[in-house]
């Protein structure tokens, strides 16, 4: 008589039966398709696409100077802040006019203030402090050493960014063509010391 097999003689037959592809077999292959991958990319020039990089032209040359005059662009509004330092403050400094100080940097021996005046540059008047803030950093990298000045006027904090004092108009017209040259249009005060 035959003898019987369990079911469970039979399971195990059956696996040892099924050979198949081990774990570690498979994990090798991976890891190694992964590198020749790897290295297919490495080979053909790295990760990144430089086809999207711009890439200089040796051979370009400027565009000629247009004979046209530029479009003057109109400013936003929102973007530019407003300045009312030259309404708000006359009771307390004197403007100079453009014509007195171009007449004094001209003049070979520019008159010094009396002693108890100083010249000063207002570059801008700010609501806000963080502009002012930034309008002194703006000028700091040009080489301008400015400071900002709060004053409270008809209950409104105003901070006032200035440079100087100047010991003549002379000096004064010289950073006042430097603040010029940065987009500021600043204003010449002579101010009580004090």
């Amino acid at each position: 008589m035959a003898a019987r097999r369990g079911k469970s003689q039979a399971r195990r037959s059956g696996k040892s039966s099924r050979k198949g592809i081990p774990g570690w077999a498979w994990l090798l292959a991976g890891l190694l398709i992964g590198l020749a991958i790897a290295g297919f990319v490495v080979l053909r020039g790295g990760l990144g696409d430089t086809r999207l990089l711009p890439r200089p032209n040796p051979d370009a040359t400027a565009p000629a100077p247009s004979t046209d005059e530029p479009v003057a662009q109109q400013p936003k509004p929102a973007s530019k802040p407003k300045y009312d330092f030259y309404t708000l403050l006359p009771e307390k400094e004197v403007v100079i006019p453009d014509a007195e100080i171009d007449e004094q940097a001209r003049a070979p021996k520019p008159a010094a203030p009396a002693d108890d005046q100083r010249y000063l540059l207002q570059a801008a008047a700010f609501r806000d402090k963080a502009d002012a803030e930034a309008l002194k950093a703006k000028l700091a990298f040009s080489g301008l050493v400015a400071r900002i000045e709060s004053e409270t006027i008809n209950g409104t904090t105003w901070h006032r960014v200035r440079l100087g004092p100047y010991a003549d108009l002379r000096q004064l017209d010289d950073a006042r063509r430097q603040l010029k040259g940065q987009g500021v249009d600043a204003i010449a005060i002579k101010a009580p010391k004090g």
